[in-house]
């Protein structure tokens, strides 16, 4: 099994590049840039689509033989604004060229030709407050099951308080056994402030065979192959993490852990 915690090689170029052969498991890719105005990146999608999300900062992104302009609004990702964000289908490429310092997430996962490229936000994309009390995070859906702009993809973006709970209650996607659970890998790419930080994240398992808990910093990129997986940040802290989700189906369906449901159950 590939480490759970992927640390950034650098603090320039393609710091991330988890691939699934790299992650040992089928579907999720990830990878970031962090690019200095005038930096231009450039891939081809091979048999996978792609969704770029401009954590802050901006570039002026093509693909699939379009132009799509200087792209990006926040300037730090915990303005919490929508991000911009653009869908590139697998058998095609892309760029991107950098106008400003700038955050490029690019998450992968398989395709079929379904969709063509096509801006995803901020249009269509709203801050979503969840959970309650020291459980409350704020959402923006990139590209989750209510917008059908992907094939495979399921992305997201959440804000988590100072001292607040996430992906919490623990809950598991490990199965595919549609409509009860759905199998789909994670990735979350997590940012922290102040960037000093830390955040806490638990992966594991109810049987125990998997069963890891780790620091997390700014940067730092933790894959979930299977099992449960909250994450807490601490007091005078705030956390931010992109999630890229994906498997055979383009549902997320999840149980919660039975020791803590009761939890999801009274906050209902």
């Amino acid at each position: 099994m590939a480490d759970l915690l992927v640390k950034p090689t650098g603090v320039r170029g393609k710091v991330h590049d988890v691939t699934a052969e790299s992650a040992g498991w089928g579907y999720v890719g990830f990878g970031l840039y962090r690019l200095e105005p005038g930096d231009s990146v450039a891939e081809v999608t091979g048999d996978r689509e792609v969704i770029l999300v401009l954590v802050e900062g901006k570039a002026r992104l093509s693909a699939a033989g379009q132009e799509f302009g200087e792209m990006g609004d926040r300037m730090d990702v915990f303005e919490k604004t929508p991000p911009h964000c653009l869908y590139v289908p697998n058998g095609s490429d892309w760029r991107a060229e950098a106008t400003t310092i700038c955050t490029l997430a690019v998450c992968t996962a398989p395709g079929h030709g379904t969709h063509a490229a096509q801006r995803l936000g901020p249009e269509g994309i709203v801050l979503t407050p969840r959970g309650k009390g020291a459980n409350t995070r704020h959402v923006n859906n990139i590209a989750m099951e209510g917008r059908a702009v992907a094939d495979s993809l399921l992305v997201t973006e959440v804000f988590t308080p100072p001292g607040n709970w996430s992906s919490y209650p623990s809950h598991r996607h490990d199965e595919d056994d549609f409509p009860r659970m759905t199998y789909l890998e994670e990735s979350y790419y997590h940012r922290l402030n102040p960037a000093q930080g830390f955040g806490i994240q638990r992966v594991y398992t109810e049987d125990g065979t998997l069963d890891e808990t780790m620091a997390v910093k700014n940067h730092d990129v933790v894959l979930v192959p299977r099992g449960h997986h909250p994450c807490g940040v601490p007091y005078g802290y705030e956390m931010y993490y992109l999630n890229v989700m994906a498997g055979p189906r383009r549902a997320w369906r999840f149980e919660n852990d039975p020791d803590h449901d009761w939890i999801y159950q009274r906050d209902l």
